[in-house]
């Protein structure tokens, strides 16, 4: 499912700093893993390259079979959408719309009509649980419900791939424990390839596999 090769990424403000030194790595579709590394590690960075969200200056990263270099931005979204589901630590909710109409935005931005991305976006809030918490507004949930509700809106345009960077840094343990079996159960049953950012060694070892990076190398 992804493959990089030889990534490296500088960025220059006033001084060049080197943040990925030649990433090698191979996640085969399906796949739930984990990357640590401290804070500076490039672990951050990385993620930014496999979400498309950002640029990698030399190697190669192929995505699916498809070598993603020089798109447009047009085109970087057209892929996001298509391909990649985020959720992060922040939750990333808009507050002024219920749990419901987040789930549904993102079919929202894909043209979809407002009754089929609601009847889609009320399956996956049933799927994670929170159903009866439609018209809650994110300052009504608690965090695990948050997280709850940013899994089903990553999950209803169907990914080939879901990014979480630091999905329990937020939460209490035991919330932190059942987010990341929701997360296993949704790679497990729709084959979608789970690739989780984390610096907490209990959360990562939940994973099937560990890449650990450090001063922008795996190793």
């Amino acid at each position: 499912m992804i493959t990089l090769k030889n990534i490296h990424k500088t960025y220059n403000a006033g001084t060049a700093l080197h943040v990925l030194k030649g990433i090698d790595l191979e996640i085969e579709a399906g796949e739930f893993l984990s990357i640590m590394g401290a804070s500076g590690s490039g672990k951050s960075t990385l993620l930014n390259i496999l979400g498309v969200l950002d640029t990698y200056d030399e190697g190669e990263y192929w995505l699916d079979g498809r070598l993603i270099k020089n798109l447009t931005e047009k085109e970087a979204a057209h892929l996001r959408n298509k391909m990649i589901g985020f959720v992060f630590q922040s939750f990333n909710l808009l507050n002024f719309k219920t749990a419901l109409e987040n789930v549904a935005l993102p079919l929202y931005y894909q043209g979809v009509s407002r009754s089929k991305r609601n009847a889609a976006a009320m399956e996956y809030l049933e799927r994670v649980g929170l159903a009866e918490w439609a018209e809650h507004l994110p300052n009504q949930l608690s965090g695990g419900q948050k997280q709850r509700v940013a899994i089903a809106r990553a999950l209803i345009a169907r990914p080939r791939v879901i990014l979480a960077d630091e999905p329990t840094g937020a939460l209490d343990s035991q919330t932190s424990l059942d987010v990341l079996k929701l997360l296993r159960e949704v790679s497990e049953s729709d084959g979608i390839t789970m690739i989780i950012v984390t610096h907490a060694q209990e959360i990562a070892e939940k994973t099937d596999r560990i890449v650990r990076i450090k001063d922008g190398i795996i190793i």
